[in-house]
């Protein structure tokens, strides 16, 4: 495992990070959840993402039991406050982060988070009051550092301007082969500021795998087979389930080939090939799917690969 500083802080975090949307305490049981986790820490993944609307609350609760056994600073846990966990209770007002934070540490069985982001921007609360009120965060030790995601280059600004406020070390956006909108703005702007990405959805729902096939019914145990869940793959700005995308990601298989890689390895490697990119987030249901992931890390992925790639993908990349 390679591992890569989180901005401008003293965060040093692996490049494979392990997310909790969808997955642990919603979908993915106790004891399974037990051993992912064991080979996570076996494999040398430090990173774990999180949010308080995963299964409301159900994702943090989770980790709190999973992660108890193990020694606090061996370890980076991130969570993120905004969307509704209440009727009432929902955006990034100081009430919200001071309630929301309390909440989550409580549920996570620990004092503080490495990493404490608000989930999206709120346009209902002044900017000074949601940066006065992270600031304060820090201060009470409860958390160490604050991120941010899918916010606009303009309005992690606006953040940066609020004079004697935490200063953002992190920018959690959707980030793929498929889906580059955050090179165009986001990425150059944290560039600038010293903060990092973390990017989710780098296999995007699953369909880089190359698992997805067109004129193919998905795998019985996917993502798109579950109709709980499988509304992501349409809803994300993108439609993966388009027959056309599907055929042009199978193009990939033969530049993965080529580099002697898998497919995931391709698209996890792809994403960390933006210095920029702290960290990729995947998911996961079973304690093997980790050894392909983790094994991206440090692949450097060549020039003439990335040129492929772009023509496989190119009536399909939204920038």
């Amino acid at each position: 495992m390679h591992y890569r500083r989180l901005g401008n802080s003293d965060l040093n975090v692996s490049e494979i990070a392990l997310g909790s949307w969808l997955t642990f305490g919603v979908e993915v049981e106790r004891a399974k959840s037990d051993a992912i986790f064991k080979r996570a820490f076996d494999l040398g993944i430090n990173f774990f993402d999180t949010a308080n609307i995963y299964g409301k609350g159900a994702a943090e609760s989770m980790l709190g039991e999973v992660l108890s056994p193990y020694k606090r600073s061996s370890y980076v846990l991130a969570t993120k406050l905004y969307f509704a966990m209440t009727e009432t209770d929902r955006g990034c007002s100081a009430v919200q982060i001071k309630k929301q934070l309390d909440a989550s540490l409580k549920r996570l069985k620990t004092d503080y988070v490495d990493l404490y982001q608000c989930h999206r921007y709120d346009n209902e609360t002044p900017i000074e009051e949601t940066m006065t009120a992270l600031t304060d965060a820090v201060k009470s030790g409860k958390a160490r550092y604050v991120g941010f995601s899918e916010w606009t280059a303009t309005q992690a600004s606006k953040a940066l301007k609020v004079p004697g406020t935490a200063k953002f070390v992190s920018s959690q956006p959707q980030y793929s082969m498929l889906w580059r909108k955050p090179e165009a703005e986001v990425i150059p702007f944290c560039v600038e500021h010293g903060i990092s990405q973390i990017v989710w959805s780098p296999l995007a729902q699953g369909v880089l795998t190359g698992k997805y096939k067109p004129g193919t019914p998905p795998p019985a145990d996917s993502r798109a087979a579950n109709k709980d869940v499988n509304a992501y793959l349409t809803n994300q700005g993108i439609d993966l389930t388009n027959p056309k995308l599907l055929a042009a990601v199978q193009e990939l298989q033969p530049i993965a080939a080529e580099c002697g890689l898998t497919m995931v390895q391709l698209a996890l490697a792809w994403v960390l090939r933006n210095k920029n990119v702290a960290a990729a987030i995947v998911g996961c249901s079973r304690p093997e799917q980790l050894n392909d992931n983790v094994t991206a890390s440090g692949v450097q992925l060549s020039d003439a690969a990335a040129a492929k790639i772009d023509r496989a993908l190119n009536a399909f990349i939204q920038r």
